[in-house]
């Protein structure tokens, strides 16, 4: 029978796992324990994210045109608007809306209306963007193109709610990713000095094997089959876990009044299922691999 090198090496790697239950234990539940916290901040972060994008998408700018512009030219305007990159939606307020919307606004002080007729109220376009950074250059981009702008203030926008809004997602990713990186690396040095302990306790095995002329790929590879198998389990765990509890909360939150008369739509735990399982199973995968490769070092030193 011709001897399976590639499945003794992955062989080896589950008996080293079975055998040795306490580092198994021990590794299984710090890496547990760090993609738990990183489940907690990256479901929050989706979350986050998820109500950012929600409020994004409504904020937009108001484009006055000229009072007494003509229907040709409105249609006009629309067609330009809709061909200007990074403007994801636009919305008609016609003469008569934007009177009815005086009128709403000022209904108190009846002083105010005095005077003012549907046909002296500027018509307008309510625009969206694809995405808040391209704010400005829209804006730049209508005062060039479009010839009906109103004089004055022809294009009303909220610069500095906009830019609040841009900055607190870009913090959202630059904690998630620095928070990733600060978990990875613990995880690492943990599991890293917990499979030593193994390594340690099988220095003698090791070194008989490089006497005997084992190279150092076959010597490793079983720690780095360990490694990934207490990675992938890790993550199994972590993903049941932070999904059923996930599903609870959510649930239980859904049922608070204020979370209804907001209307804040949460991010179901199927629509992430797809990037967790990439995340984690990278994460275990890694974390397992380099932390086995980092625990073997010292003894296979020629």
């Amino acid at each position: 029978m011709k001897y399976n090198v590639i499945g003794y090496l992955i062989g080896d790697g589950f008996k080293n796992v079975l055998k040795n239950k306490k580092s198994t234990a021990s590794c299984l539940i710090i890496m547990c324990a760090a993609m738990l916290i990183f489940g907690i901040f990256f479901t929050i972060g989706e979350n986050v994210s998820h109500i950012m994008e929600g409020i994004t998408q409504e904020q937009g700018i108001q484009v006055y045109l000229k009072y007494d512009v003509t229907d040709s030219q409105i249609k006009e305007t629309e067609k330009i608007l809709n061909s200007i990159d990074g403007i994801n939606n636009t919305t008609y307020v016609s003469r008569e809306e934007a009177l009815n919307q005086m009128k709403a606004q000022y209904q108190d002080s009846a002083s105010v209306l005095e005077g003012i007729s549907e046909e002296r109220m500027p018509p307008s376009f309510i625009i969206t963007f694809t995405d808040l950074s391209v704010n400005e250059k829209v804006q730049e981009e209508i005062k060039d193109k479009v010839p009906y702008l109103d004089e004055k203030g022809a294009i009303r926008s909220s610069n500095e709610v906009i830019s609040a809004l841009m900055s607190i997602a870009n913090g959202i990713r630059i904690i998630s990713l620095v928070l990733l990186i600060i978990l990875v690396i613990i995880s690492i040095f943990i599991i890293s000095n917990t499979i030593k302990l193994t390594v340690y306790a099988r220095r003698k095995e090791i070194s008989i094997m490089k006497y005997v002329g084992a190279t150092n790929g076959f010597i490793r590879w079983p720690f780095i089959v360990e490694g990934i198998i207490i990675g992938v389990i890790a993550a199994i765990i972590s993903i049941l876990i932070v999904g059923l509890t996930y599903n609870v909360i959510i649930k239980n939150l859904m049922e608070v009044d204020i979370v209804k008369n907001l209307e804040i739509a949460f991010v179901s735990f199927a629509d992430m299922f797809n990037l967790i399982i990439i995340v984690y199973l990278s994460l275990g995968i890694g974390i397992g691999t380099i932390g086995s490769i980092t625990s073997m070092r010292r003894y296979l030193q020629v």
